[in-house]
């Protein structure tokens, strides 16, 4: 059940995943017929904080959601996981988030989300939780609450000296301030496309081509970063890392997938496990790609997450 090590912080949103299972995605206008519905708990810092919670972190969640049934859900599926809800505050005249998700059969999914509550984050939320940064080792942050709550966790994060790790998901622009507080850039290949007005290589480019996209964070005061590409693996980009050793690639865990929803926030929540633990950049984002993998082979996100003795299993090497 390793690792405890630091604490690890996750500032941001809990939503309820209202999920329709569909053979395939509708176009718009188009009306499909379902073929199945669930109501899950999610939201991109809760499935975060579980997913290093199921992992064995030490994990604190600071959010908000409404007085009502689906706050009650995700309440007690995060605490459920090990981690402290103590600093999830209750929102009176507000709904808890909600994100409406259709699944297709081979997994896909697209998303749209409601805020509630999650809208009313803010600066005076990390203020009061103030005690919780003091010995963080890891501050696990997302895009699903305003941009200042979401600064105002990084410069608590980065003056307490723990290791600010930026998801920027759902994609949206980000100010230079909050980058440089950032110690460590979580992106998809579409959201690092958009973030750095280029597209990506492919996985199996050179490594000239990747070296490109690793002086384009440098110059946007980002580091280090870990560029994920789905079913082909990750690629991590550490300009702090030795000649020869900053272009790393991480190969694919394959599965069957079932539902890739969430699957990005294993891979978050993992990475920050990980880190926590002490781990390198490397080895962290090798266990979280085998994590990630694993919860794309169940239905849903935080049911979904696996322990710590079914990641090692699957690794390679293992």
């Amino acid at each position: 059940m390793s690792p405890q090590a630091g604490r690890i912080v996750v500032v941001g949103s809990l939503n309820a995943d209202l999920t329709i299972y569909t053979e395939r995605l509708p176009n718009p206008g188009e009306t499909l017929h379902g073929e199945g519905f669930a109501v899950n708990p999610g939201g991109k810092s809760a499935n975060q904080a579980v997913a290093a919670g199921r992992l064995g972190g030490n994990v604190a969640l600071i959010g908000a959601v409404g007085e009502d049934s689906n706050g009650d859900m995700l309440l007690a599926s995060v605490a459920g996981a090990g981690v402290d809800v103590s600093r999830v505050r209750r929102t009176a005249g507000v709904e808890t988030g909600v994100a409406v998700i259709t699944v297709d059969a081979a997994g896909e999914n697209s998303i749209v989300i409601s805020p509630g509550a999650n809208g009313t984050v803010g600066p005076e939320d990390v203020v009061a939780a103030s005690e919780v940064f003091d010995d963080a080792a890891v501050v696990c942050l997302c895009l699903e609450v305003g941009l200042d709550a979401v600064e105002a966790a990084a410069r608590s994060g980065h003056d307490a000296g723990a290791t600010v790790l930026l998801n920027l998901s759902p994609y949206a622009p980000v100010p230079h301030s909050l980058a440089e507080l950032s110690d460590v850039l979580l992106v998809n290949a579409h959201e690092a496309s958009q973030f750095l007005g280029a597209e990506m290589p492919g996985a199996d480019a050179a490594v000239a081509d990747w070296e490109q996209v690793r002086l384009k964070f440098a110059a946007q005061g980002l580091d280090r970063a870990v560029v994920t590409l789905g079913a082909n693996g990750s690629i991590v980009l550490d300009s702090q890392a030795k000649d020869g050793q900053r272009i790393t690639r991480i190969a694919p865990t394959k599965v069957d997938a079932v539902d890739t929803t969430g699957a990005g926030d294993a891979f978050t929540g993992a990475l920050a496990a990980q880190l926590a633990a002490g781990e390198s950049l490397v080895e962290a984002a090798a266990f979280a790609s085998t994590a990630a993998a694993l919860a794309a082979t169940k239905k849903g996100t935080q049911a979904a997450y696996p322990r710590r003795a079914e990641v090692e299993r699957l690794r390679p090497g293992a």
